[in-house]
């Protein structure tokens, strides 16, 4: 047995790195895209965001107001005007991206001490652009205020878009570069007639093997090197990101085991993987909280590994969570790791008896002229 976990890690290893296309999709995919969007996301925060003032109050306190939004480092008032339609016309065409509209009441108000309020209409279309000019112009009203807004922002201090979204961005990097992979190797393995050669266990057990070693020094360099190099916040101990990392890598690995037996063409999986990357994304809660999801869209999320890796991850990493506060996930990604070693190895063992009962069917002989079947 142990020969031939041998042979076949030696085989895969020989698959893998005679193919230009496998070590770009397995080894530096992973770094590239990593990089490129660390890149995109290295400045975090929005600044100097363009928008409209209408001041309808002309006063003094409409005035301190206005050159209070135009210092802010969110905003910046691209243009004064006296009308809405204007601003509309503006807005839409994307000249800017907020109007504030002061009423005329505004100073009386304010000096009367009586409930003031301005208009404010936002491009909601850019959710990234939304929240900076809420945030800008909020945060300028409260010092008009006698009520003093104090905020601490916890986990992410300066509100980067990098720090929220990169997390589940690399871990689902890692998970669909490795199914694309590992599905590839397996149409190779289908046209030299492979599958039928070894235990299908050994099998199982040599390839989850392979990839680990493979995927051990990504993994280190993805959340340690690279998250040191951009910044992310790294509150997580050792304990807690291992007891996420080990399941979820193992995971992935042996749900790409399980797919390569099903790939009849080296282009399937990469079509195949590649259009589900964002919807594996969204539905991994990086963008909208799976409480908010449908059922049924829910359970998907929680069957794929990525899922439950990227909500226990940046419990762990980014919000320092110890591994009692991670135990569901840790448990579901175990779960995933006993299901998809379980199909792995009956789709291995279904792929291994059709091929040998495939190529094993013999030619049945003729006598005088006449098929004769024994």
């Amino acid at each position: 047995m142990i020969q031939q976990i041998i042979d076949i890690i030696t085989l895969e290893y020989r698959l893998i790195f005679r193919n230009r296309e496998i070590v770009l999709i397995l080894l530096l995919a992973p770094l590239i895209y990593a990089t490129l969007y660390s890149l995109g996301y290295s400045k975090e925060v929005l600044y100097d965001v363009p928008v409209a003032i209408i001041d309808h109050s002309h006063s003094h306190d409409s005035r301190v107001l206005t050159q209070n939004l135009d210092a802010s480092p969110y905003l910046t008032t691209a243009y004064s005007l006296t009308d809405i339609e204007s601003a509309k016309r503006l807005l839409f065409e994307r000249k800017i991206y907020a109007i504030v509209e002061i009423p005329e009441q505004f100073a009386a108000k304010h000096l009367d001490g009586h409930q003031n309020s301005i208009a404010l209409y936002c491009d909601a279309s850019y959710f990234l652009m939304y929240r900076q000019v809420f945030q800008g112009v909020m945060s300028v009203l409260s010092t008009h205020t006698s009520t003093h807004i104090a905020t601490h922002t916890l986990f992410n201090p300066s509100l980067g878009y990098g720090s929220f979204i990169m997390p589940a961005i690399l871990i689902v990097i890692l998970q669909q570069t490795a199914l694309m992979g590992i599905g590839i190797i397996g149409v190779s393995w289908r046209r030299r007639r492979v599958w039928q050669r070894y235990n299908p266990a050994v099998i199982v057990c040599a390839k989850t093997l392979t990839y680990s070693t493979l995927y051990i020094p990504l993994i280190c360099y993805l959340f340690g090197v690279h998250y040191h190099i951009f910044g992310y916040p790294q509150l997580g101990t050792l304990s807690a990101l291992l007891a996420i990392l080990v399941p979820y890598c193992l995971s992935y690995i042996l749900l790409g085991i399980a797919l390569s037996t099903l790939f009849r063409r080296s282009e399937t999986p990469l079509l195949t993987i590649i259009w589900t990357s964002i919807p594996v994304l969204l539905i991994s809660g990086a963008s909208l909280p799976t409480e908010a999801f449908p059922r049924p869209l829910y359970i998907v999320g929680k069957l794929l590994p990525s899922g439950s890796a990227v909500e226990g991850f940046i419990r762990a990493q980014s919000m320092g969570a110890e591994i009692d506060d991670l135990l569901p996930q840790i448990a579901t990604l175990w779960a995933l790791v006993l299901l998809y070693g379980g199909l792995s190895l009956y789709l291995t063992t279904k792929r291994a008896s059709g091929r040998t009962t495939k190529f094993r069917t013999p030619t049945p002989p003729t006598v005088a002229g006449r098929h004769t079947l024994l």
